[in-house]
């Protein structure tokens, strides 16, 4: 069989023999960036505020972008893992896990901010607990250290007068922590937990009541990062991941129904479900980004360093300034 020849086309005519050409051997057919897409797994969990990802690749805009995108569901504890095996590239968790990794030498960069949890992490408690002080010497049930719900316990325990060492903690990702709670499983005095799992609790006054949130201690935000190795190979794609989160929240304001329809049913929640889930968050856009790196992420990350150092959950603090690259959300 003879080598395909491109055709010249600089010869007059060469254009439309070229697309013949290809249009019999079948290769027109596929969009450039079909040949173009960069192959790339992610690490997220069922969080709310992951959800845009989601959309992000089953409405297509990963594609269209140019990205190759495999989701895995991954719980925060171990995700880290998977990055360091390199069975994930990227990841998506919260600012102060970054520093957490980094710190644990798992080397990652945050490209962009995913949300901000307005009432969307909460503690929840049995009724007869008037005030988280009420909990020393009680049980709650959290995700390991290194987490985003253990950190959100210590955080609010410490503005509170108290430590972690003051209470008992057993060990539960947030989903089945809030089933345990709802179910008045003995010997759970609180929990945490997060969207869409804390409305089980807001649904159920009996079992408990929720008696702390974001909106009372504004320290949960989500960003997606990638490894440095990923990001120096791929550039354009990092930018790709960036663009079409902030497209996936352009469908979302658009066409509200469909998205929350192919959000909700990742988490099996209905689209009506969904949407009150996502209330108790802000997912964040370019502008919003943009000033969230220009002072508040540097500002946060500092006094969550200083917390995990206390905690003992890392050694040192890492350089918050290396952990990120803001190239892509300009």
């Amino acid at each position: 069989m003879k080598p395909f020849r491109r055709p010249s086309l600089r010869r007059p005519g060469a254009l439309a023999a070229a697309s013949a050409v290809l249009l019999a051997c079948g290769l027109a057919a596929a969009p450039a960036h079909a040949q173009q897409e960069t192959k790339v797994a992610i690490g997220i969990s069922g969080w709310t505020g992951f959800a845009p990802l989601t959309l992000a690749k089953e409405a297509g805009i990963f594609k269209k972008n140019g990205l190759d995108v495999t989701i895995k569901k991954i719980p925060q504890a171990s995700r880290h893992l998977a990055i360091a095996s390199g069975d994930i590239q990227c990841a998506a968790t919260t600012v102060e896990t970054w520093v957490v990794w980094n710190a644990n030498g798992v080397a990652t960069k945050q490209l962009f901010q995913l949300d901000k949890s307005y009432g969307a992490d909460g503690m929840v408690v049995r009724n007869a607990v008037a005030k988280i002080s009420d909990l020393k010497g009680k049980t709650i049930a959290a995700s390991p250290p290194g987490t985003a719900p253990y950190f959100t316990m210590a955080w609010m325990l410490k503005k509170n007068g108290l430590s972690v060492k003051d209470v008992k903690v057993v060990n539960m990702e947030p989903n089945p922590a809030a089933q345990a709670f709802v179910a008045g499983q003995s010997g759970l005095d609180a929990a945490m937990t997060y969207e869409p799992y804390l409305s089980a609790v807001r649904d159920k006054p009996e079992a408990g009541k929720i008696i702390a949130t974001t909106l009372d201690y504004p320290m949960v935000m989500d960003t997606f990062g990638c490894t440095p190795a990923f990001i120096s190979a791929n550039e354009k794609a990092a930018k790709a991941f960036a663009d079409s989160y902030f497209e996936a929240l352009e469908l979302i304001k658009a066409d509200p129904a469909k998205a929350n329809a192919i959000m909700g049913g990742d988490v099996k929640q209905t689209a009506e479900a969904f949407a009150k889930s996502s209330s108790y968050l802000r997912w964040q856009d370019r502008a919003a980004n943009q000033r969230f790196f220009a002072g508040e992420f540097q500002a946060f990350s500092k006094e969550a360093a200083e917390l995990l150092l206390e905690l003992g959950i890392i050694k040192a603090i890492p350089d918050i300034n290396g952990i990120v690259d803001t190239r892509f959300i300009k």
